[in-house]
Parts: C-alpha cells; sequence; structure tokens
C-alpha cells in the first residue's frame, strides 16, 4: 500500500471516530445543560452538582468543538479523553456501572468515546503541540536519510 492511501486511510479512520465520539458526546450535552433530572442526580451523587455538571458540559462541548474541527481534532481528542477517564473513573469508584438501570450504558458509551478519542490522538498525533513538530522532524530526519 502506497504512502498515499495510506494517509487516506488514517484520515477516513479519524474523522469516522471524531464524528461518533462528538455525536456521543453531544447528545449528553442537551440533558446536563438543561438539569434532567438524571443527570443531575448522577452528578448529585459525586457530591458536584450543580458546578460539576455545568463544568462538565461547557468542557464536553469544547471537545465536540475541537473534534469536528480538522485543525483542532487532537486536542479535542486529548481532551475527551481526559474527560472519558473521569467518567469511567466515577463509574469505577460512585457511581456503579449501571446509573438508575441504565444497564450499564452510560458506562459503555464512556468507553465508546475514549476508544475514541484515543484513536483520534494516535492518528492525528502530529497535530499535537509540541509532540507532533518533534515527530515531524523525526520523520523527516528518517525519510531523508532513506
Amino acid at each position: 500500500m502506497d504512502r498515499e492511501s495510506l494517509a487516506g486511510r488514517r484520515l477516513w479512520l479519524s474523522w469516522a471516530a471524531q464524528i461518533l465520539a462528538a455525536a456521543i458526546l453531544g447528545q449528553t450535552l442537551y440533558f446536563k445543560f438543561r438539569g434532567a433530572p438524571e443527570a443531575v442526580a448522577i452528578f448529585t451523587r459525586l457530591g458536584v452538582e450543580p458546578w460539576g455538571r455545568i463544568a462538565t458540559a461547557v468542557l464536553e462541548s469544547i471537545a465536540v468543538i475541537l473534534l469536528l474541527s480538522p485543525r483542532l481534532a487532537a486536542m479535542g481528542g486529548g481532551l475527551a479523553t481526559c474527560l472519558m477517564l473521569g467518567a469511567i473513573l466515577s463509574h469505577l469508584t460512585v457511581l456503579g456501572i449501571s446509573v438508575d438501570a441504565d444497564g450499564g450504558l452510560l458506562f459503555v458509551l464512556a468507553w465508546v468515546v475514549l476508544a475514541c478519542s484515543l484513536s483520534v490522538l494516535w492518528l492525528r498525533r502530529r497535530q499535537i503541540p509540541l509532540i507532533g513538530a518533534r515527530l515531524r522532524h523525526t520523520e523527516t530526519a528518517t525519510s531523508t536519510r532513506a
């Protein structure tokens, strides 16, 4: 497989992961911003209602915007990764796998978003500030030696 078609595949995979993560994060925003009873109950159990719910919604909104921006998708992947690690940790320590008899749906969705955001980080690693510049420099040096 030539380098160009591999780059095209990576870009396609990245966009698929970005859109899926943004869609999942985006659909929960309505409940958090609106103060839906389910969201209020979750953040009350965590002891951070209402400020934690609102702050999480704002950060998730930023992650969605970044994930849908071609130049900033890696930063969105990083932010979404941090948010989902927090969500998963909350499930494992306070909330439990199943929240309000959801059958573990929120827990599974957090894992899906985590997998997607880690994929975006890997596929767009050259866009990560500081790290990306170093990777580009290393690749240029390697390709000129070959």
